[in-house]
């Protein structure tokens, strides 16, 4: 029963610090990377589709991104939904690709970014503090249901707390780390 409750924790702690993860790869930090454009959705035959089920994205180099559609037909479908994708993208429309430059942050640009980051950040330390708080309270039900006693109890509270304190840790090293990145000029 305790083993199960620690590795539901540890499972979710991990989803969040993954989701982290996914949200500062969508924050830019002036240098070119596939993944800034994920959430862009492509009108492809009447259906929102994902830019990535209906083009192909690479690093032409660390300023720019290049997009070759699938089908040539739905460059122009491409073209319009970065440009509309609010990301503040213009792409260049070369006729068989596109490619999309990288501007420059501004300082004022960074800071906003890095706020981002850091809101990201915390939410995701709340996250973890709440899924500590989910498996504190299956453990007293636990222990009133007499299926544990309150020493295996506060073995495995110490153990939940320890879990915590390392997956926020591992949040402050991201979120660092993501810093580092969003001011390097």
């Amino acid at each position: 029963m305790i083993n199960e409750i620690k590795k539901d924790a540890q499972e979710r702690m991990k989803k969040t610090l993954e989701s982290l993860a996914h949200a500062f790869s969508r924050i830019r930090t002036g240098k070119a990377h596939p993944s800034i454009l994920d959430g862009v959705m492509v009108p492809y035959y009447g259906a929102d589709t994902p830019l990535n089920q209906v083009a192909n994205v690479t690093v032409k180099d660390s300023q720019t991104l290049q997009v070759v559609a699938f089908e040539r037909n739905m460059l122009a479908a491409v073209d319009k939904a970065i440009q509309s994708s609010g990301l503040g993208f213009n792409p260049t429309n070369l006729g068989e690709l596109l490619l999309i430059s990288m501007p420059a942050l501004t300082e004022e640009t960074r800071k906003g970014f890095t706020k981002q980051a850091r809101d990201a950040a915390e939410d995701a330390r709340v996250a973890v503090r709440n899924i500590r708080r989910d498996a504190l309270s299956q453990l007293k039900g636990l222990v009133k249901e007499k299926e544990i006693s309150e020493d295996e109890e506060r073995r495995a509270a110490d153990d939940i707390q320890k879990l915590t304190d390392k997956f926020v840790a591992d949040i402050e090293v991201a979120v660092k780390q993501k810093e580092a990145d969003l001011m390097a000029v």
